[in-house]
């Protein structure tokens, strides 16, 4: 009987023993799981942020510090003569009869030049330097030295920078119609041309800043090719 009791006994223990192995194995094994499932989390958490877009602060209309008057002078003059021509485009763009190839001209004119405008003020901001030269638009002789930028000098009003129409000239454009108004169009804005071209060589010549240099050349590229389309579109009106 005693030998019966004690068989018991030791079965009990031993029960009683695997038992507690095995909770303890499976709180390990718990354990273990959940180290395991979080480090993900903490790895996460500790990752380092992607650093910023440089761009941010360099971005296509980032312009050098590095400029002279002559810079200064073609942004400031070169804005206004483009507002015109974009203007001018607008003008042709709200009227009827006037055929597709005037109508894309003048859209290509606008899409190029407003962007330009919004450059080239960018740059004067970056420089610290007016949107107009000291004096206005009227006189732009005073604070800097406009060199070629304009011509005429017994006229202050905005019709004698370079190939700029005047006031009057403006609003016989608005009010033409049909073939007239295309050919007035055409023969104005080839004038308006002709004097960016040479605003652009003046840069070119006497500037400093890379960019308002490169600036210069895209506008003599792209606007003798202009030209020479209006030249074209004329000799077929």
């Amino acid at each position: 009987m005693k030998h019966y009791l004690s068989l018991a006994a030791l079965s009990l223990t031993t029960a009683l023993t695997l038992s507690a192995c095995g909770t303890e194995s499976d709180t390990t094994s718990t354990d273990t799981t959940s180290s395991e499932a979080a480090a993900p989390a903490s790895s996460a958490a500790t990752e380092p942020s992607p650093p910023a877009d440089a761009s941010a602060t360099t971005g296509p209309d980032a312009v050098s510090e590095e400029h002279n008057d002559a810079d200064v002078i073609f942004a400031q003059m070169m804005i206004p003569h483009h507002q015109q021509a974009v203007e001018m485009s607008k003008m042709m763009l709200a009227k009827d009869g006037i055929s597709p190839e005037i109508t894309d001209l003048a859209t290509k004119i606008k899409d190029a030049q407003g962007p330009e405008i919004e450059t080239m003020t960018g740059w004067l901001e970056a420089w610290g330097e007016p949107i107009e030269p000291e004096g206005g638009m009227d006189d732009g002789s005073e604070g800097h030295d406009t060199g070629d930028m304009g011509s005429d000098s017994d006229s202050g009003s905005m019709g004698s920078m370079e190939g700029m129409m005047s006031e009057e000239q403006m609003s016989d454009l608005e009010s033409a119609e049909g073939t007239e108004a295309s050919g007035m169009f055409l023969e104005s804005m080839t004038a308006h041309h002709e004097g960016a071209i040479g605003m652009a060589q003046t840069e070119i010549n006497d500037g400093e800043n890379p960019e308002a240099i490169e600036l210069a050349e895209t506008i003599i590229d792209t606007q003798q090719a202009e030209i020479d389309e209006m030249e074209e579109l004329l000799a077929g009106l």
